[in-house]
């Protein structure tokens, strides 16, 4: 057993229960919701807080927030509606995608020691403690602004003993080269997980990934890049080939998120990403759950899915 760090203080591995590895309560832009909350639609904090509470009482007890600084924190929310809702939530620090010019020359060094103040005294500002590391690349592979990220996530890594969660480009086979960072860090490749796994059906792709001693985040449902069903095949074919202590599936779901305006001026009842799943953190509850029990695999191996692997993933076990 271990003590994890949620936004609402600490508590042991044990008491994570089905547990979604990869969701966003907010995501939109470093301050945007505190400088422009409106872009982002009336009573926000009361529909997050439904939302989990909804999730929350469909049997999900933890959901790990990956949403860094760069996707638009806010420790306080996510404190305040995990209160609310009696939802354990996990956040994040470290790095995804938009490394503005102004960091271009800050080295890794200088990143991981934020990061770790993060992991150890709190986001500034706050009490508030991530609970996991995060970096990130995508179809543009890792580029240098991403590889300083990565390094400083590693080294962060190393001196926390926090796992990674890694944002990936499974259809450009990104991971080759993060894992190689990671090798060359020190990272210890069995508290890694590689998320969006499921954007791809490469077979084999995702076994070399489990190979190395990685987790697989098969997160994105239901996804835009893959069917569902597809996604969910995928799953089992690994589950078969005898994988099922190192996957996660979950979402990528975003509750709150930018309100587009229409082409004629109105205002649309529900943000473009909750359009493409509007069961929000119940789908995979709904509709993975009972596809999985159809194809044959067994309550024992999904509750593994998501209850015994995580936990095993937070206490490197």
């Amino acid at each position: 057993m271990a003590q994890l760090n949620t936004v609402t203080g600490p508590i042991d591995s044990s008491e994570l229960g089905f547990t979604l590895m990869h969701e966003h309560v907010m995501v939109g832009a470093s301050g945007l919701y505190t400088h422009y909350p409106d872009l982002l639609g009336d009573q926000r904090e009361e529909r997050a807080i439904e939302s989990l509470k909804q999730a929350k009482a469909a049997g999900i007890d933890t959901m790990v927030d990956a949403t860094t600084f760069d996707l638009g924190r806010n420790p306080e929310l996510l404190r305040d509606v995990a209160a609310a809702s009696g939802m354990n939530i996990i956040n994040t620090t470290g790095w995804w995608l938009d490394v503005p010019r102004f960091l271009r020359g800050v080295s890794p060094d200088q990143m991981a020691k934020e990061f770790i103040r993060d992991v150890e005294e709190g986001f500034r500002g706050t009490d508030i403690k991530a609970g996991i590391l995060k970096c990130a690349a995508d179809f543009e592979s890792v580029t240098p602004e991403l590889e300083v990220m990565a390094r400083a996530v590693s080294r962060a890594h190393v001196a926390t003993g926090l796992p990674i969660m890694v944002h990936s480009y499974p259809t450009g086979h990104v991971a080759r080269r993060q894992i190689q960072i990671f090798r060359e860090e020190g990272v210890d490749l069995t508290r890694v997980k590689i998320d969006h796994s499921n954007d791809t059906t490469d077979i084999e792709y995702l076994k070399w990934i489990l190979d190395q001693g990685c987790y697989l985040g098969l997160d994105r449902y239901p996804g835009r890049l893959v069917s569902p069903h597809m996604r969910t095949v995928t799953l089992k074919r690994l589950i078969d080939d005898g994988f099922s202590d190192r996957l996660c599936p979950s979402h990528d779901c975003i509750c709150l998120g930018v309100m587009k305006q229409n082409a004629d001026g109105s205002m649309p009842q529900e943000h473009e990403h909750k359009r493409h799943n509007l069961l929000e953190y119940l789908y995979i509850r709904k509709e993975v759950i009972p596809d999985l029990q159809e194809m044959g695999v067994s309550d024992m191996v999904i509750q593994g899915l998501f209850t015994d692997n995580p936990r095993r993933f937070f206490e490197g076990t």
